[in-house]
């Protein structure tokens, strides 16, 4: 599971920060008038969050999640910063062996 758990990991980085750039792309879109970031920005985003998915679903079989708490951690990579805090709360109950 320690595997899975760092892939996890790795991705709840990664979407995090993507999903940051993200509000910045938007922000420049429709503050500043320029589309050239959020064209760069959103599928590369779309494309991180669904392997982010693959991953959570992955580790949530493994760790025998509830369906609630897999739904949960799967749209905390939607709301920006929420995936930092999400990916602490579950590394906290992986490694302690509880239920999430």
């Amino acid at each position: 599971m320690s595997g899975a758990l760092t892939r996890f990991r790795f991705m709840a980085y990664v979407v995090g920060v993507g999903l940051l750039l993200l509000v910045v792309a938007m922000i420049a879109k429709y503050a500043g008038g320029t589309e050239t970031m959020m064209r760069v920005v959103g599928p590369v985003h779309g494309f991180l969050y669904a392997i982010y998915l693959v991953l959570t679903v992955d580790l949530a079989l493994k760790a025998r999640w509830s369906i609630k708490a897999t739904v949960l951690v799967l749209l905390a990579g939607t709301i920006p910063f929420v995936s930092f805090y999400a990916e602490r709360k579950v590394v906290e109950s992986v490694r302690a062996e509880k239920a999430l």
